[in-house]
């Protein structure tokens, strides 16, 4: 099995490779941070995997992203499954007051992962086959005070992917949307937490269930779906007041 990882450096990117690598696929990593790739590469090897190749990317740079993917072609000769993981949190009250701000966030958690989605899908539709998997967010299910700017972008993905996955359906491509809740990494280090935060090993062990049961949209933890479905049933006279 060959698996291209985008935004490798994350945790639940680590997290996702390393349960391939015990399985002893073949692994191409793409991320921002090239001492980072290298150590993880080693890492994995370490742990099983056929063969590790590495690609330092900026996602912001999108004139790039095709030599990326060119890259990963070549040293995989085909891709299976691609998983982009990569994002960043950022602060509200300066996204709302800052659009350069807003569009950097905007361009990070929404276009850039469009942008390789696309490059991904034509690969794909050429194989004849393979799984594309993206990781966005239960804040892309409605629009919350706290952080509406990367709920934004992450809705704008999990929109798209859903007409991507009819339109890919006929060229044997899969496409499965991942939406996490709260996750504790480094990413969210500043936030405290609380009971129903989760660790990046359990939402890597539930993506590695989905693509192999080739599911389409995955909350993880699963009790998300349910906290969502109550979320997005709060009439909107009630929910413009909810601070959470």
């Amino acid at each position: 099995m060959n698996v291209l990882i985008i935004g490798a450096g994350s945790a639940i990117a680590v997290a996702t490779a390393r349960l391939y690598a015990a399985r002893g696929c073949s692994l191409f990593l793409v991320a921002r941070n090239t001492q980072r790739l290298e150590e993880l590469a080693k890492d994995l090897e370490v742990r099983g995997a056929a063969k590790v190749g590495q690609h330092t990317l900026d996602v912001l740079e999108h004139d790039k992203h095709a030599e990326a993917v060119s890259t990963a072609r070549e040293f995989l000769s085909s891709v299976d499954i691609a998983l982009i993981c990569h994002g960043s949190l950022p602060d509200q009250a300066i996204t709302e007051t800052d659009f350069a701000a807003a569009r950097r966030e905007l361009d990070v958690n929404g276009l850039s992962v469009i942008s390789l989605i696309t490059l991904l899908s034509a690969l794909m539709k050429e194989q004849g086959a393979g799984t594309l998997a993206v990781v966005t967010s239960v804040a892309g299910d409605r629009g919350r005070q706290p952080n509406f700017v990367y709920g934004a972008a992450k809705s704008m993905v999990s929109t798209y992917l859903q007409g991507l996955r009819g339109r890919l359906l006929p060229h044997g491509v899969h496409v499965i949307d991942i939406r996490p809740g709260l996750v504790d990494s480094p990413m969210t280090a500043r936030f405290e937490k609380g009971v129903l935060w989760s660790t990046p090993e359990l939402v890597a062990g539930n993506i590695v269930k989905a693509i192999d049961r080739k599911r389409h949209t995955v909350y993880t933890p699963g009790y998300w779906r349910i906290i969502m479905a109550i979320v997005r049933s709060i009439p909107d006279v009630v929910f413009k007041r909810l601070k959470f």
